[in-house]
């Protein structure tokens, strides 16, 4: 007797689930399944931290300027003063990603009860490199689990290690990625980076100006020395783009001690 052939289910048939046809189905798979899953494991506040993807640990920015600094003392390149300057801004930058971690790790003790393992903030990151590596590194350190929402590119990001397993996220579409940030989050930090974290954090902003985000949500911007000289907030109010109330919706840190207090006395233990 002849075999007859049974065709895949649509929901098995892999080349019309990544067809343009099947656009909107992929859209709520990043939407349904993430709900579910921070359901499964009763999450529902996260610390977010915003930050560049190319800041180094201090280890390795420190390692980058001692080659950068024998190469330029051999005169082997002509090259070589730009790579020294880039591995000493490398190594200036390092500093937030040690203090990422350190934030991180501090915000977890504070809210992790030891004993019964539970959380009442989770750190959560874009799930990269750099600062978002770091923001994972110091939840771990400090005992407990953190998020990262991963985005495919074609360069640069990649889960880093300190993800808890079940809490590593892979998205497609960065408006996905983008409301899971903002729909749990409680407070947002976000540290020095390029056209991501800027990205990231003018939609949040916007969001809380327009009153599309109603709810109490603390933001944090670390590094004036760096923001200050990447955005002249004050010239939006000057030219009359924003009101001044407008600047009163972030608050500028510069060190641990300060953004981990703020978020203390914004934050309900």
């Amino acid at each position: 007797m002849e075999k007859i052939h049974k065709p895949d289910k649509a929901y098995k048939n892999n080349e019309f689930l990544n067809s343009k046809q099947a656009r909107p189905i992929r859209i709520q798979a990043e939407y349904f399944e993430p709900f579910y899953r921070f359901k499964k494991f009763n999450i529902n506040a996260t610390i977010v931290l915003f930050g560049s993807a190319r800041i180094k640990p201090k280890e390795v920015a420190q390692e980058m300027l001692s080659e950068a600094q024998n190469h330029y003392s051999k005169n082997e390149n002509p090259n070589n003063g730009f790579a020294l300057k880039a591995a000493e801004s490398a190594v200036k930058m390092s500093e937030y990603y040690e203090q990422a971690v350190e934030l991180s790790k501090r915000i977890t003790e504070w809210t992790l009860d030891l004993e019964s393992k539970k959380q009442k903030y989770y750190i959560c990151s874009g799930g990269g490199p750099g600062i978002m590596e770091a923001a994972n590194k110091g939840a771990g350190l400090a005992g407990g689990r953190s998020i990262g929402l991963n985005i495919s590119l074609p360069m640069e990001q990649y889960p880093n290690p300190f993800i808890t397993d079940e809490l590593s996220f892979e998205f497609h579409y960065f408006f996905m990625r983008k409301y899971w940030f903002v729909y749990l989050a409680k407070a947002i930090v976000v540290f020095p980076g390029g056209f991501g974290t800027l990205d990231e954090m003018m939609e949040v902003l916007t969001l809380i100006q327009t009153h599309k985000v109603n709810k109490h949500l603390p933001i944090v911007v670390f590094g004036k020395e760096y923001w200050n000289d990447v955005i002249n907030f004050d010239a939006f109010c000057k030219w009359g783009m924003i009101s001044e109330k407008d600047l009163e919706l972030f608050k500028f840190v510069d060190s641990v001690d300060e953004a981990f207090n703020y978020l203390q006395e914004n934050l309900p233990r």
